[in-house]
């Protein structure tokens, strides 16, 4: 019922999971991660036990292998199971159970593991795999390009409804506090992979730390544009006075868009938030 791939990035030490699925809120079954530790899929008759299993063991330093032979062993249903793990060193594996609907399997390669199930047929998962290694950018970028080519190439065979994507990093949550750098969700959609492409786009825009480049000076052109878009979104009701003004009216609309992450010293902007005011 599902198509995920699960994989690990060496320079950013960030693991992740993205997945498909003709499902309902796919993304509250189906993803597990732990930054330091792995990353883990678990799908078809999903056993979700499996999750915080697979997880604890390769936190006691078991491989991505190790831990699937242990967390299938016990279980009576586990030729209905799909899973796919990476391990903290990003250490891939796949598993997919004799009873799992056609056509079901997987392929891992190089910090990577792709499965599905109930599929049109294998190049679903071989687009995957093949997306994945030859995409350069982050980790999210490249699990949302395999994910979205792994549907173009067939995907689920009953159709779309839900996607996700879960990426953690030591300390990538909101504010530093938590792991959980990327936690996003499509849970009834046409389109679910569309929009969580879309989405992705949303949270970097709002969350990402601005470029360097795209950092300028509120002044000439710049300065006339960013006056305009204050007054037309009603943040400044005339030309300002002074740049205390300016300023003061650009803080409040950053603050009220919840831009803080993208918040530049007085008297400069981030080109990113200057399109996004062009574009409300």
């Amino acid at each position: 019922m599902t198509f995920s791939i699960v994989g690990f990035d060496t320079q950013e030490k960030e693991w992740g999971i993205a997945v498909q699925s003709k499902f309902l809120g796919v993304g509250a079954v189906v993803p597990f991660a732990k930054a330091g530790v792995g990353a883990v899929a678990t799908q078809s008759y999903a056993n979700t036990a499996y999750g915080p299993q697979a997880l604890e063991l390769m936190a006691q330093g078991k491989s991505a292998k190790e831990a699937m032979e242990l967390i299938t062993k016990e279980d009576p249903d586990k030729e209905m199971r799909q899973v796919g793990l990476i391990d903290a060193e990003g250490n891939p594996a796949t598993f997919t159970g004799t009873y799992c609907y056609d056509w079901a399997g997987g392929v891992t390669g190089k910090h990577f593991a792709a499965q599905g199930n109930i599929l049109v047929d294998e190049n679903t998962a071989k687009a995957m795999a093949e997306t994945f290694e030859s995409t350069e950018g982050s980790l999210a970028h490249r699990l949302l390009q395999a994910l979205n080519a792994g549907q173009k190439a067939g995907g689920d065979s009953r159709g779309q409804q839900s996607a996700a994507l879960l990426v953690v990093k030591e300390k990538g949550g909101y504010g530093g506090y938590n792991d959980r750098y990327i936690d996003l969700r499509v849970d009834d959609h046409p389109e679910p992979i569309t929009e969580l492409i879309r989405i992705y786009g949303l949270q970097q825009l709002y969350f990402a730390k601005s470029k360097p480049e795209n950092v300028v000076a509120i002044e000439g052109d710049v300065k006339d544009t960013v006056v305009q878009y204050l007054k037309r979104l009603d943040y400044l009701k005339a030309d300002p006075s002074d740049g205390e003004e300016l300023h003061k009216a650009l803080t409040s609309y950053i603050h009220t868009e919840n831009f803080e992450e993208r918040e530049q010293e007085k008297g400069k902007i981030d080109l990113e938030v200057l399109d996004f005011m062009k574009n409300q």
